[in-house]
């Protein structure tokens, strides 16, 4: 018997169907003899098949997965260690990590009293608001910010004040019409507890805000297209966390679990799409993954999909097999932590999604910039009711998760040095190719765009160089260069460029489109253009039809030199 048969069997004989009593995976029994820890730990146990460890990982805290050694480590309580064991599983502590549980922030020398002690890389859910106002209030053009929904706290009346849960859109506003645009929709810190992502959200705001205008990339998307960020998904729970606590779930109350410890539900379980279908979440409140009494039960699952209802066009059809067309718009990433990971749907089946070859695609190429290993959801193991199971399920967005790092208190020399930086590249792809993303993943990089001279009087040429390269992604092979384009617009003009292979040709500059990467070349008639100032958009084509996402450069035409009087 196989350890799956053995673990519905064990379920059905002692009447535990998976959900149905507080105690995860069980009670200790009276004089089995078996040591139990006396409180939560930290364990590895290894299984002999995905097979084995998709029976339990709906019910566990499941921290790492290693496929290829056979292993993965979860927190547990004294009662899922002993029904681990009775399983036929070995749990081993693993010391290390086991005192995390217990640990308390303690804060640096000097450190301030309002922000997270050890550390102050990460903003507190205060700081993360004061900065969304900040920002708001800064670049009122640029920027509007929404409150889009309230955290349990704030529902429940005489308990904690609780937290808005806020969206910032950051678009040109003076574009418009503003809800046709590409929506890239970025959310964070919906577990409390991985404190990088709410960080990295802020932080890419900050980004695409300082560089528009000194950015052209930056400048034009802005202008082209629009993000909405959610740093903060989770604040109350996050609350909870900035003291230490490893708390993962929202503070929800009142679902049966007589343990504060274990309160709240597992937001990344709630969602309305294939809600408990699977064995990929849990019934049991004081579960870690507990999947909420019913689909969107939660304000917060509530907030977020209704904002991006509102935000995001019906693309896929009500089947579990059919398709987003080809030409499907927006993208959305939740950031989470920890493993290394990009992942994308389906988790609740490991069957593909019906856009499989496309999302895998996409996947990979975000792999290329933040260097993490790119796969479906449920080759980790099986999860439901899921934040982006939910947007492509029900609307067809390409839905990815990014599990940043290496730890859930993820330190600041590395979140500084090597979360931070390896995924803002990645995000500012996925707003690149927000417009169409299913194809433009399979085009190449528009890269080094340059206007030489940057500068020039009206009728002057301008060289225009750029590298097109198709070799910048993980796994899948590199086609050659076949084609490249440009458009000339207005600073912030009203009219975006058109339709790929109406712009104007460049060449390659050795004269032969043969390589998978090339530089290309063109002289720009500056004589049509009025003085002013002008950014160049440019984006490259690849032996196999596939026209990649734009970069841009600045172009400043200046009045006509006059001649002097003879």
């Amino acid at each position: 018997m196989n350890r799956l048969r053995l673990f519905l069997s064990l379920l059905s004989l002692a009447g535990l169907f998976l959900g149905l009593i507080p105690g995860v995976l069980g009670a200790p029994e009276a004089g089995t003899g078996q040591e139990v820890p006396a409180g939560p730990v930290v364990v590895r146990f290894h299984y002999e098949s995905r097979e084995d460890l998709n029976a339990v990982a709906g019910e566990l805290d499941i921290w790492e997965v290693h496929h290829d050694q056979g292993y993965a480590v979860a927190a547990v309580t004294p009662d899922e260690y002993l029904r681990l064991q009775d399983l036929g599983y070995r749990p081993e502590i693993v010391p290390e990590l086991t005192a995390l549980l217990n640990r308390r922030n303690e804060p640096l020398p000097g450190q301030g009293l309002d922000s997270i002690p050890g550390y102050p890389c990460y903003r507190t859910v205060e700081e993360t608001y004061q900065t969304l106002q900040d920002l708001a209030t800064t670049y009122p053009s640029l920027t509007e910010l929404y409150d889009i929904g309230d955290s349990w706290d704030k529902v429940m009346p005489g308990g904690n004040p609780g937290y808005d849960i806020y969206a910032l859109r950051i678009t040109n506003e003076d574009i418009t019409p503003l809800n046709t645009k590409p929506t890239f929709f970025l959310m964070a810190e919906i577990h409390a507890r991985e404190y990088t992502t709410a960080e990295t959200a802020t932080r890419f705001a900050e980004y695409l805000l300082q560089g528009y205008g000194v950015n052209p990339e930056i400048t034009f998307f802005v202008d082209y297209h629009r993000i909405y960020i959610v740093p903060m998904t989770n604040p109350d729970g996050r609350k909870i966390a900035e003291g230490g606590v490893l708390w993962r779930k929202n503070v929800d109350n009142d679902d049966g679990c007589a343990d504060p410890n274990d309160w709240g539900t597992d937001l990344n379980r709630n969602h309305s799409f294939k809600w408990a279908c699977c064995g990929g979440s849990s019934g049991n409140p004081c579960a870690e993954t507990y999947r909420g009494p019913s689909a969107a039960s939660e304000p917060e699952t509530q907030a977020i999909q209704s904002t991006v209802l509102s935000l995001f066009p019906d693309q896929r059809g009500p089947g579990d097999n059919d398709p987003a067309p080809s030409d499907a718009t927006g993208i959305l990433i939740t950031l989470h932590s920890y493993s290394q990971l990009v992942l994308w749907p389906w988790g609740w089946t490991g069957n593909d999604a019906p856009n499989g070859a496309q999302l895998q695609t996409l996947g990979r190429k975000l792999a290329w910039y933040n260097n993490y290993a790119p796969q479906q959801s449920y080759d980790l193991y099986v999860t439901d009711g899921t934040t982006d199971d939910w947007s492509y399920g029900e609307l067809g967005i390409a839905s990815y998760t990014f599990e940043m790092g290496t730890a859930f208190f993820q330190s600041c020399t590395a979140f500084e040095n090597t979360i931070w930086p390896n995924n803002r590249p990645a995000l500012l792809y996925a707003f690149t190719v927000a417009d169409t993303p299913y194809m433009t993943a399979y085009g190449p990089d528009a890269l080094d765009a340059v206007t030489n001279p940057p500068s020039v009087p009206q009728g002057q040429p301008v060289q225009l160089t750029a590298r097109i390269d198709d070799t910048r992604r993980r796994y899948d092979p590199a086609q050659n260069i076949a084609a490249a384009e440009y458009f000339v617009l207005p600073l912030h003009g009203n009219t975006p460029p058109g339709d790929p292979g109406t712009g104007t040709p460049m060449a390659p500059q050795d004269g032969s489109w043969n390589s998978t990467i090339e530089n290309v070349v063109a002289t720009v008639d500056t004589s049509g253009l009025t003085p002013g100032a002008y950014i160049i958009a440019l984006r490259g084509k690849d032996a196999g039809n596939n026209w990649g996402p734009f970069t841009a450069v600045f172009l400043t035409v200046e009045p006509p030199a006059q001649c002097d009087p003879v």
